[in-house]
């Protein structure tokens, strides 16, 4: 089974914020690189790639017909990156999920299987 694990940054600190990141001690932030490293070299798992800011997301709707376009993410919480996890079940990927990081700084993690629908 594959699932998308969604990385939700929460209120992580993350080294684009420099205050934020400097919060945390040198161990700390050490720590965060290994256990992302970690997580990406699990068997099963295909690292996706870092999203930019949510600030810099351009949202797109059709409305009448036409093109809308909005400055800003669609969802006021938004993922920060993501990874797909071919696993035996749920309660691996959960596993997985609670591995990351943010998952344990002030973010959470969504886990959703993949679906075909077409």
């Amino acid at each position: 089974m594959q699932f998308v694990l969604l990385i939700y940054q929460g209120t992580t600190p993350l080294p684009t914020d420099p205050d934020a990141w400097a919060r945390l001690s040198e161990d700390e932030q050490k720590a965060i690189y290994r256990d992302y490293g970690a997580v990406n070299t699990t068997p099963g798992v295909s690292p996706g790639l870092s999203l930019g800011l949510p600030q810099d997301a351009t949202t797109v709707q059709v409305q009448d017909g036409k093109t809308v376009t909005r400055k800003g993410p669609y969802l006021n919480e938004t993922a920060g990156g993501y990874v797909v996890f071919e696993a035996d079940d749920l309660d691996a990927a959960i596993e997985l999920a609670s591995r990351i990081p943010a998952a344990r700084h002030g973010g959470a993690i969504e886990v959703r299987p993949v679906a075909t629908y077409w």
